[in-house]
């Protein structure tokens, strides 16, 4: 590792929101973040952290992949791994952002990686929020462990006739670090099911992962979430990454959201 961030539990502690908002206007550091979502959720589930970021005056996009949330009604077996590529370098191009962070969280650090090529001179830096990595030619099913893959795979066929990945059961919450009956119940109410095909159909890049772009690795460490542990293990072996630890379960924009926002302005910065 060219250098190692590890935020412990009392460090992180430590942060504070107000000190950190402060900060960046007196020194008139704003970034233009776009935030994309991981599995079975839209642009909607950055809402706590977008409004923590717009009130320190950044510029934050949150775009929904095809066929998820509120783009659901958009479902269909044509949607590949490249369908949701293209959906983030869109919003980047469309909207003409330049030193974009770019964060994928989980599932979605997969479609970040394709973006990074595409619109890599519009990027500054690529962050991967607990997310899956997986390797040129190779598709998300391929980074995951099997057992998950044939259980997923299952669940799609005996829901959807394969066409999509179910919405997981609020009894897993708690293994993502949910536990709030509030949080539990937008989760439950917000979810969609998850295009099949996004998962199937490889990631098509020409460079290594990461295109040569600064990139940090965000791993939630409390508790871990299991599927990505081998991305995890793969980006420590790596050279030119960026490691933070925060002590959060899987969905820190839900659970933490001021950790989170502090987490990503010392990357940006």
């Amino acid at each position: 590792m060219d250098r190692r961030q590890v935020l412990t539990s009392a460090a992180a502690a430590t942060l504070l929101l107000t000190g950190s908002s402060s900060m960046a206007k007196a020194q008139g550091a704003t970034y233009t973040f776009v935030l994309v979502p991981g599995a079975f959720s839209g642009g909607w589930i950055w809402a706590r952290v977008v409004s923590r970021l717009r009130a320190a005056g950044h510029m934050v996009f949150t775009p929904s992949n095809t066929g998820i949330a509120e783009r659901s009604h958009l479902l269909s077996p044509s949607i590949t791994l490249d369908t949701f590529v293209k959906d983030i370098a869109g919003v980047i191009e469309a909207e003409e952002l330049s030193d974009v962070v770019l964060v994928g969280h989980s599932f979605g650090g997969i479609p970040v990686s394709g973006a990074a090529e595409l619109v890599a001179s519009r990027i500054k830096h690529l962050v991967y929020l607990d997310s899956l990595v997986v390797q040129p030619g190779k598709s998300a099913f391929d980074g995951l462990p099997a057992e998950v893959v044939a259980a997923r795979r299952k669940a799609a066929q005996d829901s959807s006739g394969g066409l999509s990945l179910p919405v997981p059961p609020p009894a897993t919450f708690a293994g993502l670090g949910v536990t709030e009956e509030r949080d539990i119940a937008w989760l439950k109410r917000r979810f969609t099911p998850h295009p099949l095909g996004a998962y199937e159909t490889p990631l098509f890049v020409k460079n290594p992962i990461g295109n040569g772009l600064p990139r940090t690795y965000i791993a939630c460490t409390n508790p871990v979430f299991g599927p990505a542990n081998p991305s995890k293990a793969w980006v420590q072996q790596q050279s030119g990454w960026s490691w933070v630890e925060i002590p959060t379960g899987h969905l820190p924009m839900v659970t933490a959201p001021d950790l989170l926002v502090q987490t990503l302005m010392k990357v940006a910065a």
